[in-house]
């Protein structure tokens, strides 16, 4: 009785995962993929945001970790997240990513440098003070917007 059970039960739960697996667009996990990574930097550079802005207390530790968190992003090798046929005329609904992402390089890529080092510059002193964070927390986000209004477009 115990392995018809268990049977059953496999065969039950194969057959609800397995619609969801075969119904993956791999373009579309692509696209999540991007989504996720940058979800993970905005959760990482939201509070630094608000203690530079005073919205949350300072926290040197937390301000460390989120900053260090940021840096170790940028060793993540993202160019699979960017194939082309990934942009909104081609997926309105999951991308926000304008078609002249792929038609700008090496253009686009100044926005990387840019955000690099000034995410370097940031880890380097977030933890310091709550002037020192202030002094560096712009240059990540005017390096973040400046890409996003020139390659994103508004839900």
């Amino acid at each position: 009785m115990k392995t018809a059970s268990r049977f059953f039960l496999a065969v039950i739960g194969f057959s609800v995962l397995m619609p969801t697996f075969a119904e993956q667009d791999p373009t579309i996990t692509t696209i999540k993929a991007r989504q996720g990574e940058m979800n993970i930097r905005a959760h990482n550079l939201g509070p630094l945001i608000a203690m530079a802005k005073g919205d949350m207390p300072y926290d040197a530790q937390l301000a460390t970790q989120l900053a260090a968190n940021l840096k170790f992003l940028l060793d993540l090798d993202t160019s699979r997240f960017w194939p082309p046929g990934t942009d909104s005329n081609s997926y309105p609904e999951n991308s926000k990513a304008l078609p002249e992402i792929w038609t700008t390089y090496p253009e686009i890529g100044k926005y990387a440098e840019k955000h690099d080092k000034a995410v370097i510059e940031l880890d380097a002193v977030a933890g310091e003070s709550l002037e020192a964070l202030r002094a560096k927390i712009g240059a990540v986000g005017d390096s973040c917007k400046g890409c996003h209004d020139e390659y994103a477009k508004e839900h």
